[in-house]
């Protein structure tokens, strides 16, 4: 039995095989699409709420 060859990497929206040009994905089409979720707000990397600018503002209003 031949050993198994490593998996080829697959574009992380559509699964189809990844293309060097357009590494990880698949096409510029991918690439287009997972940009606009970035954009958009789609994908968030967890962790504490930003503290607002309004909030960093001290007793007398002045910058912090």
């Amino acid at each position: 039995m031949p050993p198994s060859s490593p998996a080829s990497p697959r574009c992380p929206l559509c699964r189809k095989p990844a293309v060097a040009a357009h590494a990880p994905f698949c096409s510029s089409a991918c690439k287009d699409r997972d940009l606009l979720k970035w954009l958009g707000g789609d994908y968030a990397i967890p962790g504490d709420a930003a503290e607002s600018d309004s909030l960093a503002l001290d007793k007398d209003g002045d910058d912090a």
